[in-house]
């Protein structure tokens, strides 16, 4: 990354500025103004991730530089997070985003603000300012959305397919850890430890909520901007990476929205694109510019007239569980609507083929499969998080192979397998991935989409499988953009379960399939342009000094004496002090996922968080884990808090519920 330190402005920052709420609370806020620019938009990213400590990394080189060139950026700790006062009750809680339109009320009131503003995030910053444009706050005029998704049950981090995630309880760990950190003492210097010890008795049990609602219900539907596309009127950005869980919501908006709206996807992970991986990183802080440009300043930049999509089509590569860079090229789709209909292969015998025949082939069960999967969210904090080569999964599904590839095929687009099967359980679930098999044999993940297939007529209600009886199904896959090498071909694989990526079934489950076919979006040749884009630009980076060493590992372990499977994730992100501020922390994590292969009703995961932040002689360590069990009938979700410190300071809370299986 080019570290530009020369600005078209001096930048001012104010890092406490309370923003006051109709109830007395006050947010904290952290502002970056260009001195001299008069009144200018503002930006905000409006988050939960502390921004004294916790994104200070990220905004470092993203909020000076933007402030540079003209902008007010805003960087905002939600309700009960960071240095801002209140409760935090939940992710996008009616309370969080009614504060989010104050906030950007209060900006565009302020005198050094011209009235517009813009929203900025990714993951939960990408999920708000969607769902705040949804609200229609009138200064609000753009948004700049990365990693976000469109619908909270069908494309979030619970639920898949109508399948509860391996993360959903990882998740609700992760939180449970992120937002028991107290205040920052420095900053708020009277009434802080009250401040915190509110927070912890107010700590809500997320994992048990999210675990409760198994069913696409209000709870849900509560932010997902998909219910209502024409709610939206700001312009809106769309970003994201193919090696991320969030990649279908570009495709999503840009199909669905009435306002203007563009799309952007790389081969990154969960990560700002300037410095995500792999490569290639990009000038990203430069199109947010002219976007920002264009809709909050009314410069007439041709932002509107940018291509619907612009995509980065991954060469087809030797399977690896990490990459530094991915081969490919840009793009770019003028009218993302206007790309044909997707070619059609039919399932006969063991073969994809053009014409539909007899299979009759059975999917048996196979708790094993899905140890190549990889991460939900690669954030780069783990060791091999992409998928690992697909050969042994391969073997524990039923696979169907289409004949090797004459010329290259570029595959853009989200692919779709239809199912005529029958299941010898009532309750049964699908995992299908679409995967690229070299000639050496080795079998790299495309993508991949799972159902739940009590949920084969919609997410809201589950219908048991009438045992031995065929019925239809239809699975979408993940959005990809892929090139298909010559002498290559195309495998779908379907098993009955996949863990840990999602949780399986409690009974074993053989599915028979009479027929299928897979959908595949086809990119003609001659069908998009080349694009190219310069190289990633940021602020300087934080001054940090390094005290103490990490490392990282992962292992699955195979008892073949009780046949059970044990996946263990760990990281220490060792010590860092912000040279600036004073602050060091340290992170360690944990997650073991545990089950035994005759056994589905065996399988459980914990997921366990240490923060540990520290200033000369003050200390905090925050301890958070949550255990998952998911048995014959029931969900066991447990939780635990533990908070120790300076001062004696000691908080100990415990959860636990026991919910049924729907």
């Amino acid at each position: 990354m080019q570290h530009v330190t020369e600005f078209p402005y001096e930048v001012e920052e104010s890092p406490h500025v309370l923003i006051p709420m109709a109830d007395g609370v006050n947010l904290s806020a952290r502002i970056w103004r260009p001195k001299g620019a008069g009144s200018v938009p503002a930006i905000l990213e409006y988050l939960p991730y502390r921004k004294r400590d916790g994104t200070a990394e990220r905004d470092a080189l993203t909020h000076p530089y933007l402030a540079g060139h003209g902008y007010a950026c805003v960087r905002v700790d939600i309700r009960g997070t960071g240095d801002s006062e209140g409760i935090f009750d939940d992710e996008y809680s009616e309370q969080e985003l009614s504060d989010g339109v104050a906030v950007i009320e209060w900006l565009a009131a302020q005198d050094w603000c011209s009235g517009n503003v813009g929203m900025m995030g990714i993951s939960w910053g990408g999920f708000n300012g969607l769902q705040i444009a949804a609200l229609q706050p009138e200064p609000l005029k753009a948004v700049v959305s990365i990693c976000s998704t469109v619908d909270r049950y069908a494309d979030d981090i619970h639920y898949k397919g109508g399948i509860m995630l391996g993360e959903n309880p990882a998740w609700a760990a992760t939180v449970l850890g992120w937002f028991s950190l107290p205040p920052d003492p420095e900053i708020i210097r009277e009434g802080g430890m009250e401040m915190w010890m509110d927070r912890l008795e107010e700590t809500p049990f997320l994992a048990g909520r999210w675990a409760e609602h198994q069913l696409r219900d209000d709870y849900w539907k509560h932010g997902s901007v998909c219910e209502d596309y024409g709610a939206i009127k700001a312009a809106v950005l769309s970003v994201g990476g193919w090696h991320d869980g969030y990649r279908n919501t570009i495709a999503h908006l840009v199909e669905n929205l009435q306002a203007p709206v563009k799309g952007l996807i790389g081969p990154w992970n969960h990560k700002y694109p300037h410095f995500a991986w792999p490569g290639p990183q990009i000038d990203f802080l430069g199109e947010m510019l002219r976007w920002w440009d264009r809709w909050l300043k009314g410069i007439d930049n041709g932002a509107e007239d940018l291509p619907d999509m612009r995509v980065w089509m991954m060469d087809g590569i030797a399977p690896a569980v990490s990459y530094e860079h991915r081969p490919g090229r840009w793009v770019a789709l003028q009218d993302w609507k206007a790309r044909p209909a997707p070619e059609v292969l039919h399932f006969s015998g063991e073969k994809l083929c053009e014409q539909a025949g007899i299979v009759d082939r059975k999917a048996f069960p196979a708790l094993a499969c899905g140890q190549a999967a990889g991460e939900f969210f690669p954030f780069g904090f783990g060791p091999g998080e992409l998928p690992d080569d697909q050969r042994l999964d391969d073997a524990l599904s039923l696979c169907f192979d289409a004949p090797v590839a004459e010329a290259e095929t570029d595959i853009l687009g989200a692919p779709e397998v239809t199912l005529s099967l029958s299941s010898d359980q009532p309750r049964a679930q699908v995992a299908v991935r679409l995967c690229d098999v070299a000639p050496d044999g080795s079998s790299a993940l495309i993508c991949h989409g799972f159902l739940n297939l009590r949920h084969r007529e919609g997410h809201e209600t589950s219908i048991d499988i009438p045992v031995g009886e065929v019925v239809q199904a239809r699975v979408v896959l993940d959005q990809c953009g892929y090139r298909l090498p010559v002498g290559h071909r195309l495998r779908v694989a379907i098993s009955t379960s996949y863990w840990p990526f999602v949780w399986p079934e409690p009974a074993p489950v053989t599915l028979t399939v009479q027929s299928g076919a897979l959908h595949l979006p086809v990119l003609p040749e001659g069908l998009g342009d080349n694009w190219a884009f310069e190289g990633p630009k940021g602020a300087p980076a934080r001054e940090t000094r390094r005290l103490r060493e990490g490392g990282e590992s992962k292992r699955l372990i195979r008892d073949s004496g009780d046949k059970s499977l044990a996946l263990e994730i760990e990281s220490d992100s060792g010590v860092d002090e912000d040279l600036n501020t004073g602050l060091s922390h340290s992170i360690k994590h944990k997650e073991l996922f545990l089950i035994r292969e005759d056994d589905a009703a065996s399988a459980e995961a914990s997921f366990f968080w240490e923060r540990r932040m520290a200033r000369g002689g003050w200390r905090a360590t925050v301890e958070g884990e949550v255990r998952m069990r998911g048995l014959a009938d029931t969900f066991e979700v447990e939780a635990r808090l533990h908070i120790y410190g300076d001062d004696d300071v000691q908080f100990n809370k415990r959860w636990h519920v026991s919910l049924p299986r729907l």
